[in-house]
């Protein structure tokens, strides 16, 4: 059965996450923490702070850390190909009609109204990890890791890979 919930909890996600993998991130929160409970708000986020620092697309990154938690290396592959069985279905399917109408005003205007979606998405995501991180780890870590990754990526340019891997060593350091 839990096969079964790894895949719902990926594809579903995925079937709904217009607009790429960053769209999918608040969809899978809700199917991972409130859903089915695998993960708290706090695990979650440290999740999506790993994944966005390592290459690849974050979506395929999730379903396999979330299948290989819950179900090993099945769930892995499972998670996996429920995140990528609803762009590969309907890639195949709606391939032609979209191509006969991409310049169709109203698919432009779909794609206008649903990018603010997706931006609130996010917006309300990034609330509950901050919000998450203040509980756990209190203001003054929280500020301190905030304001120290936003001068690290802004105005130094390090690569977010550093900016995550320093976060995780501040946390091992002063918050274990």
């Amino acid at each position: 059965m839990i096969y079964w919930d790894i895949f719902l909890a990926n594809f579903v996600a995925n079937l709904l996450g217009y607009g790429g993998g960053p769209a999918t991130i608040p969809l899978l929160e809700y199917e991972v923490v409130d859903r089915y409970g695998w993960f708290s708000t706090q695990e979650f986020s440290e999740m999506v702070a790993l994944g966005n620092g390592l290459p690849g697309p974050i979506a395929t990154k999730l379903a396999a850390y979330i299948g290989y938690d819950q179900g090993g290396i099945l769930g892995a592959f499972i998670g996996v190909f429920a995140s990528v069985a609803p762009s590969l279905l309907l890639m195949i399917a709606l391939l032609g009609v979209l191509m006969k109408y991409k310049q169709s005003p109203r698919v432009k205007r779909l794609t206008k109204i649903v990018r603010p979606t997706i931006a609130v998405l996010l917006g309300v995501m990034t609330y509950d990890f901050f919000f998450h991180s203040y509980e756990n780890a209190g203001l003054g870590h929280t500020i301190i890791l905030g304001v120290g990754a936003f001068l690290c990526l802004e105005r130094w340019r390090i690569s977010p890979v550093y900016v995550v891997a320093g976060a995780l060593v501040y946390g091992a350091i002063f918050l274990a």
